[in-house]
């Protein structure tokens, strides 16, 4: 199985793109009349980059996180000035090579998680170039 390739992009903070946002919930029985009127606006880079210089776009390529429900060719929204934790899902880079895992904290050193049984963990070592390039903040996904 191939290691996902993370393809780049930077949000275009100054442009403003508005939608139409139903303010009433979408509920998952009965639709409600109430759900014919769009009466605000939801600007996507406001509603999900919290820090402009310092958040990207990365395109998923592969199936390492498929458990997660991360899929090949979602998109990732994802903050640099965020800082890693336990269980997060962070673009991390190893020996010039990005992938996406779920960061395992140990006694011994950090673990990448892989979210799908064909793939093994990898154990940072201590010769390994290796840094956390990013915390993934939201997946935006084609259903």
């Amino acid at each position: 199985m191939k290691t996902p390739e993370i393809t780049f992009f930077i949000p275009e903070a100054k442009v403003q793109m508005f939608l139409d946002y139903a303010s009433n919930p979408v509920h998952a029985g009965f639709p409600s009349p109430a759900d014919d009127f769009l009466d605000n606006k939801l600007d996507l880079n406001r509603a999900l980059v919290k820090n402009p210089s310092s958040t990207f776009y990365a395109r998923v390529s592969g199936e390492s996180m498929v458990d997660d429900g991360v899929d090949d060719g979602d998109i990732l929204i994802v903050d640099k000035s965020v800082s890693f934790y336990e269980g997060c899902l962070a673009v991390c880079v190893i020996d010039s090579e990005f992938t996406l895992k779920r960061v395992k904290i140990e006694k011994d050193g950090i673990s990448l998680i892989p979210a799908n049984k064909n793939f093994k963990a990898i154990k940072i070592k201590e010769g390994n170039d290796f840094r956390i390039w990013g915390v993934v903040r939201y997946i935006i996904k084609k259903v």
